[in-house]
C-alpha cells in the first residue's frame, strides 16, 4: 500500500501483551503506578475485556482478559522511570510485592523488582549513571554490587520457583 508506513504512529516497533484475570484492575494499577495513560479497552459480550491498550512513557502496552481455561501467563516488564524509590512504593501502596530490593547496578542503573496484584513482574528501572565497560567489570567484584547482583539473581530465581533462589556470577566474553 502506497503512503501507509508499516507500523502504526505511536507505536514501538514490539509491544507486550498482558493477559490477567483483571485486565480492568490492571489499567488501573498501571495507570497509578507508571502513570499511564488508558487508550481504549474493547468490551467482550461476556463482559470481560478482549483488548485494551494503555501508554506508559513512549510504550503502549496492550492487555487482555484470560479465559477460565487458559494458563496463567504472567508478563515479564521493564520500566524506567525517573525515581524508582517513588515508583516502587507507589506500587506497593497499590498492592504490589516488592521481588528484589531497591539497588544499584554496576553498569550505572538503580531498581528493584515488584510483582503486581495480577501475577506480573515489573523491573522499575532509573538509569542514573553512565558506567564504561572496564569499571562495570571491576565493579562487579566489589562487595555492595557483587552482592547486589546475586540477590537479584536469587529473588527473582526464588519468586519463579517457590524455592531458594540460586545465583551465577556475570562472565565476561573474551
Amino acid at each position: 500500500m502506497t503512503g501507509v508506513h508499516f507500523q502504526p504512529e505511536g507505536y514501538t516497533t514490539a509491544t507486550a501483551w498482558i493477559v490477567t484475570d483483571d485486565t480492568a484492575k490492571l489499567l488501573d494499577f498501571v495507570t497509578e503506578v507508571f502513570e499511564g495513560t488508558e487508550l481504549g479497552r474493547v468490551a467482550t459480550e461476556d463482559g470481560g475485556i478482549g483488548h485494551a491498550e494503555i501508554r506508559v512513557g513512549d510504550t503502549v502496552l496492550l492487555a487482555f482478559d484470560r479465559r477460565e481455561d487458559w494458563p496463567e501467563l504472567p508478563s515479564l516488564l521493564r520500566v524506567w522511570v525517573a525515581d524508582p524509590d517513588a515508583t516502587v512504593a507507589k506500587a506497593v501502596g497499590a498492592g504490589a510485592r516488592v521481588v528484589t530490593e531497591l539497588s544499584n547496578a554496576a553498569w550505572g542503573d538503580r531498581g528493584a523488582r515488584i510483582r503486581d496484584p495480577f501475577g506480573n513482574i515489573w523491573w522499575i528501572m532509573s538509569h542514573v549513571e553512565d558506567v564504561a565497560e572496564e569499571e562495570v567489570w571491576k565493579r562487579m567484584n566489589a562487595p555492595g554490587y557483587a552482592e547486589a547482583m546475586a540477590d537479584a539473581q536469587q529473588t527473582f530465581d526464588a519468586e519463579l520457583t517457590g524455592r531458594k533462589g540460586r545465583s551465577s556470577r556475570p562472565v565476561k566474553n573474551s
